[in-house]
């Protein structure tokens, strides 16, 4: 960042900042070859982690000291960000209904992903190589042979298809999450000068810290996909997707200052109810399903304490 330039160039430079940490995070995929049921539930707890700390830490409590100090709510200072909270909880729940209606999720994330479905790799747990060769009387479901292969390959209805939902809905609610980050960095450039408090030290502080937060979100996304069987250059690939969002959304507030202030605690309650909702109703209950639990909840605390300390130590 630059300090004699414009806001908007500062903006702009703060913010292709946090988008190259969060594409430095998701680079870390390409050091990752295993591909285990294991992998997957460990990077889902480990995404479990980060996103619970960031709900609170980076949006809600940044959320309620806006509304605190707006003036415009007095003792309801929690409202906006509870009905922040509440829609975002509602629009997860809606995306969550209507993905199974816009076709196959391995269709969405390409042909490794087809592949590792189809194949049941480390999604359905056991390959369909492997069914083959067990003693038929194993795999007798009263007439239909081949039931338990068909199952794992029936998309939503099989437990492939439920977990490139979950893995789906993850990538959604951390881009959804990155939407609010970038819009408040943008407003922060705009703001400089406006009060004592606006600096441009402030500004740029925020920047540094929505970065280097972004590096284990890069991570979160896409170390899931990894360990489900998409390639590390794809599952790369729609790691930095996540961040890409953030530009955008920095100019978008450094142009309408004066609009995304007032609307900030709804943006940042929105995005942690969407990554609260993702993680209690999807990736918790699906990296506890596979007899990895332990593993998964020892990965969610390392990323809870990672994404706290970058918080806290940083804000």
């Amino acid at each position: 960042m630059l300090k004699h330039v414009s806001p908007l160039l500062q903006t702009l430079l703060g913010t292709l900042l946090t988008w190259g940490v969060t594409a430095a995070g998701a680079a870390l995929v390409f050091g990752v070859h295993a591909r285990s049921r294991r992998l997957l539930d460990a990077s889902l707890g480990f995404a479990a982690g980060v996103m619970l700390a960031a709900s609170y830490w980076s949006l809600l409590e940044p959320a309620i000291e806006l509304a605190r100090n707006s003036h415009a709510y007095g003792e309801w200072a929690f409202a906006p960000v509870a009905v922040g909270f509440a829609l975002g909880a509602a629009f997860v729940c809606y995306a969550d209904a209507l993905l199974p209606h816009l076709g196959t999720f391995e269709d969405a994330l390409g042909r490794d992903a087809a592949t590792a479905a189809a194949t049941d790799g480390p999604i359905g747990g056991e390959s369909a190589a492997r069914r083959r060769r067990r003693p038929a009387e194993d795999n007798d479901d009263g007439g239909n042979g081949g039931g338990v292969a068909d199952e794992g390959r029936s998309g939503d209805s099989g437990d492939g298809g439920a977990s490139w939902r979950r893995i789906l809905l993850l990538i959604i609610a951390i881009t959804v999450h990155n939407i609010p980050e970038g819009l408040a960095v943008g407003v922060a450039f705009a703001a400089v000068g406006s009060t004592p408090a606006a600096t441009f030290e402030s500004a740029r502080n925020l920047a540094i810290g929505v970065a280097l937060q972004n590096f284990p979100e890069g991570l979160a996304v896409s170390l899931p996909l990894r360990g489900a069987g998409v390639s590390a250059a794809r599952s790369f690939w729609y790691g930095q997707l996540s961040g890409m969002v953030e530009p955008a959304a920095g100019l978008l507030g450094a142009l309408a200052v004066t609009v995304a202030r007032p609307a900030l605690p709804y943006a940042l309650a929105f995005a942690a109810g969407a990554m609260v909702f993702v993680v209690i109703d999807d990736i918790v209950p699906e990296a506890q399903t596979h007899g990895n639990g332990r593993l998964a909840s020892v990965a969610a605390a390392v990323g809870f304490i990672i994404m706290m300390a970058m918080d806290v130590g940083l804000g």
